[in-house]
């Protein structure tokens, strides 16, 4: 797709005000809050810090794209990682969802089954202030337990039970 904007304006700028892609947030706008966070060719980048006129020639994925893209090529309706935040109660407020579920996807797709750390480290670039991270990491270590068939851990929030288990869904 092609977008004419002034050589100045980021990535973030056409994507909300050319394109109407509005699920990368507005943030900081200097790169400490990550809330606009897209992939270009599969990796995370700030949107408020990436000009535009750099991207051309790039694939440029936001929030909007991912479950489009999940659903091209597996099947499912949303991607993993929308799915786990989900049932992991991995958001409140909702604006740094988008940057942290794409840091996520960015992070699976490099690594199958990076570990605690990894998925720390992957996610540093993004702030939340509700959530406290923990259910955030865990909806992360969810997905890539029910990716290669693992039993997913317990959620702190769910001391002496699993409800990830089977028998207990019903």
């Amino acid at each position: 797709m092609k977008v004419a904007a002034p050589e100045h304006w980021t990535l973030l700028e056409v994507l909300r005000y050319k394109l109407g892609l509005v699920g990368s947030k507005q943030g900081c706008d200097k790169g400490d809050c990550g809330a606009c966070t897209v992939l270009a060719d599969g990796e995370p980048v700030l949107a408020c810090l990436t000009l535009a006129a750099l991207c051309e020639g790039r694939e440029i994925t936001t929030i909007e794209g991912l479950m489009p893209a999940w659903r091209a090529s597996e099947e499912g309706a949303a991607d993993p990682v929308q799915e786990a935040f989900d049932r992991c109660g991995a958001l409140q407020c909702g604006f740094c969802q988008p940057g942290m579920m794409l840091s996520a996807r960015a992070l699976l797709n490099a690594n199958r089954k990076p570990s605690r750390a990894e998925i720390r480290q992957a996610l540093s670039g993004n702030l939340c202030r509700c959530t406290g991270y923990t259910q955030i990491v865990q909806a992360v270590e969810l997905c890539i337990a029910e990716a290669v068939g693992a039993e997913p851990a317990s959620p702190a929030w769910a001391p002496g039970e699993n409800p990830w288990r089977e028998e207990a869904k019903d």
